[in-house]
C-alpha cells in the first residue's frame, strides 16, 4: 500500500478515535457477557480456516444484553436490596432502619458476589459480573456511610449522567459514539462509516437518541432520589431502565438496517443499469 493509498478511517486515525473506542467498550459493556470468541485450533489437514460469517447486528445486541439471564443477572443485586429494605424495615418486620439498610446491603453484595462465583464456578466470563459488583459496591459504601438507602443507587444516576455528557460531547466533536458501536458490533471493527455521509449522518442523531434515552432514565431517578424516594428509584430501575434500553436498541438497529438496505440496493441498481 503506497503512502496516502490508506482508507481514510486508518489514514485519520488519532487520539480521539482510540478514546472513543475505549468509551464504546464500557458502554457496552455494562450489560454484556465477552464479545472475544473462543480461539478456534486449525485442526490437521487443514492450511486455513475459512471464516465464519459475522453475526447481525441483532444477534450483536442480544449477546450483549445477555439475553433473558443477562437481564436477570443484572437485576439481582437491586432487587434483593429493594425487596429486603421494604420487608424488613417500616412496611415489613419494622426492624431500625439501619438495620433494615445493613441486611438490605448485605443481600445486595452477597447475590451479586454468589452470581460472580457462579460464573467463575461455570467457567464463563465473569469480567462484567466483577464491574457489576464493583457499582454494586460503591453504592452499598454509600448508603452504609450515610445511613441513608438512596444513596445506593446515586453511583448509577452520576455514571448514567457521564454517559450522556460523553455521547453529546462525541456528537459535537463528529464522533458520534453509536457509530463506533456499529463498527464494533456488525461491521467487524472497521469504522468506514466516516467516508458514508448517510451513516455518518445516521449515527450523529442516533447518538443524540440515546444521550436522551439514558438522560430519561437518570433523571427520573435523580428526581426520585431528591424527594427521597429510594425504594421507588430500585422499582424504576428495575422496571423502566431495561425497556428504554431494549427500546433504544431495537430503534437503532431499525434505523442503521434502513439506511444500509437502502444503500444497497441502490448500488445494485447502479450496477443493473
Amino acid at each position: 500500500m503506497t503512502p496516502g493509498s490508506e482508507p481514510r478511517h486508518a489514514a485519520h486515525e488519532s487520539v480521539e478515535d482510540r478514546v472513543a473506542e475505549e468509551v464504546v467498550e464500557e458502554l457496552v459493556g455494562e450489560f454484556a457477557d465477552e464479545l472475544d470468541p473462543p480461539p478456534v485450533l486449525p485442526s490437521a489437514g487443514r492450511t486455513e480456516e475459512a471464516e465464519e460469517p459475522f453475526p447481525s447486528m441483532s444477534e450483536q445486541i442480544s449477546e450483549q444484553l445477555g439475553g433473558v439471564r443477562g437481564l436477570i443477572e443484572s437485576s439481582v443485586p437491586v432487587l434483593a436490596f429493594v425487596v429486603l429494605n421494604v420487608l424488613l424495615g417500616e412496611a415489613g418486620l419494622d426492624l431500625a432502619k439501619k438495620t433494615a439498610l445493613y441486611w438490605a446491603i448485605a443481600g445486595s453484595v452477597g447475590s451479586a458476589l454468589a452470581i460472580g462465583i457462579y460464573r467463575l464456578t461455570r467457567k464463563q466470563p465473569i469480567r462484567h459480573a466483577v464491574n457489576g459488583l464493583f457499582g454494586i459496591a460503591i453504592g452499598a459504601f454509600l448508603a452504609w456511610r450515610t445511613g441513608d438507602a438512596k444513596n445506593f443507587y446515586l453511583p448509577g444516576i452520576l455514571l448514567t449522567l457521564g454517559q450522556v455528557v460523553v455521547l453529546i460531547a462525541s456528537v459535537a466533536v463528529r464522533r458520534p459514539i453509536i457509530g463506533y458501536v456499529w463498527g464494533v458490533l456488525a461491521n467487524g471493527g472497521k469504522h468506514d462509516w466516516f467516508d458514508n455521509p448517510r451513516l455518518f449522518r445516521t449515527f450523529q442523531w442516533l447518538t443524540l437518541v440515546w444521550a436522551a434515552s439514558l438522560f430519561i432514565r437518570a433523571g427520573v431517578q435523580g428526581w426520585l432520589y431528591l424527594a427521597d424516594q429510594a425504594n421507588a428509584i430500585g422499582v424504576v430501575r428495575i422496571l423502566i431502565s431495561w425497556p428504554i434500553y431494549a427500546a433504544t436498541f431495537a430503534f437503532t438497529a431499525w434505523a442503521v438496517h434502513r439506511v444500509t438496505s437502502a444503500q444497497a440496493a441502490e448500488a445494485e441498481a447502479a450496477e443493473a443499469s
